[in-house]
């Protein structure tokens, strides 16, 4: 398990997959806003990718977050579009909506950074997230991830064209334990 403060990383367990599908992918305005594609049901005991860790891609590393007092599920993180020639890889995470404004996005970006970083040996991470999701922006602000621009009009959700920030941070640049 990657440990933060207050939250560990830790392999997606079968008596997760119900949860992550009823609070997060099963939320249409959740999901389209996430994904980056339109959204679409999850059939019962599908094998589908976003709920069920698949170890042959080596290039997309999902997990399960949890409290690391009592272990509770708090929400996903995924390390993916991991380039092993170029170092780098983009990070992503989804936290129960009852789990939101509490802090834990933070701790999840330190960890994801840590396990980017220190155990993959990455050079560069990246976040791309929608110019409005603010808790995002300010987690990888917090972890001293850098605005390096807009994609203005580049994800059409639910209807409307958004503008997407992406935000980097190269591993000279990161500090552990540096979260504001």
């Amino acid at each position: 398990m990657v440990r933060g403060d207050r939250i560990g990383l830790r392999a997606r367990h079968e008596d997760d997959i119900p949860i992550l599908r009823t609070e997060l992918y099963d939320d249409v305005v959740n999901s389209a806003r996430a994904e980056g594609r339109p959204w679409r049901p999850i059939t019962p005991g599908s094998k589908d990718p976003r709920l069920v860790g698949d170890d042959s891609n080596p290039a997309h590393v999902p997990f399960s977050v949890v409290e690391l007092e009592g272990g509770t599920l708090v929400g996903t993180a995924t390390l993916w579009g991991i380039d092993t020639h170029n170092r780098c890889a983009h990070i992503g995470l989804g936290l129960l909506p009852s789990t939101r404004g509490k802090g834990y996005g933070t701790d999840v970006v330190a960890a994801l950074c840590h396990y980017g970083f220190v155990v993959r040996g990455l050079h560069r991470l990246q976040v791309e997230t929608l110019s409005d999701n603010t808790a995002m922006l300010r987690a990888a602000e917090r972890n001293g991830f850098v605005r390096e621009g807009v994609l203005r009009s580049s994800a059409w959700v639910l209807g409307e064209f958004l503008d997407q920030v992406v935000l980097g941070l190269l591993a000279r640049d990161w500090k552990p334990g540096s979260q504001a």
